[in-house]
């Protein structure tokens, strides 16, 4: 692959974001998406995207190893994989346009509800997650991960409806997708989307992952919980909308 002084500055921009969203401050991997999709096509940045990713939660799950909450994930990780074959099979006949107005979409949705479930609901209802909760976070985020990389949001609300503590969101969070990502890999192989030349480009990118990485958990510990949700949510938002109308 060959690429131009101004896409390898986006790429490694876009890289250190992936590391900074693993450890600092989640929602923040929707801009990197969109780096990488300016400079790739969207379908080959996902399988560029990929191995970074798992390189990301790596790092994530060895810096946050006292907060992974494997017991909050295992629930999730049947249903995410029923959403990666889904995500596998969309991939064969529905286009980038139509593949991100479809996650903006269930983004969108996912973030009415919890917006609404705070404002109507009181404290003691807020704790009482519904059963259903899990099941569908866990197919949304495998097929919105299989198709565009972008299951960060909805992880984002999943967590936050959980209310965990920054420092055990971050450790469940790493823990997921630790998981799922090494899941993904036989499939994106399989459509061509990991390739040599896809490695060889990750293996130039991953010191600017690492950086990300260790600038994201220097910045986590100055954030309270409060700042620490209400930016994971604005970023939300902002996937959100990027997803539905640009």
């Amino acid at each position: 692959m060959s690429f131009d002084a101004w896409q390898w500055t986006l790429l490694a921009i876009g890289a250190a974001i992936a590391g900074f969203s693993k450890t600092g401050i989640p929602g923040t991997s929707i801009l990197f998406v969109a780096l990488f999709a300016n400079v790739l096509p969207a379908k080959e940045a996902t399988g560029v995207v990929l191995p970074l990713l798992i390189f990301a939660d790596l790092f994530s799950a060895v810096v946050y190893r006292k907060h992974l909450a494997w017991r909050r994930v295992g629930g999730l990780l049947p249903w995410a994989v029923g959403g990666v074959v889904l995500g596998w099979a969309a991939l064969r006949w529905i286009d980038n346009a139509a593949a991100a107005r479809v996650i903006g979409a269930i983004i969108a949705a996912m973030l009415g509800l919890h917006l609404w479930r705070q404002r109507t609901q009181s404290a003691e209802e807020l704790q009482r997650v519904p059963a259903s909760l899990g099941p569908v976070a866990g197919v949304l985020a495998g097929f919105t991960t299989t198709v565009a990389n972008a299951a960060g949001p909805v992880m984002v609300l999943y967590l936050l409806a959980m209310r965990l503590p920054k420092l055990e969101f971050l450790g469940t969070s790493a823990a997921f997708f630790l998981a799922i990502n090494w899941i993904k890999v036989p499939f994106m192989v399989q459509l061509g989307l990991i390739n040599p030349a896809s490695l060889a480009l990750n293996l130039w990118l991953l010191p600017a992952v690492a950086a990300g990485a260790l600038i994201g958990r220097r910045v986590v510990q100055t954030v309270n919980q409060r700042a620490f949700e209400t930016v994971a949510l604005s970023l939300t938002a902002v996937a959100a909308l990027k997803l539905l109308f640009f």
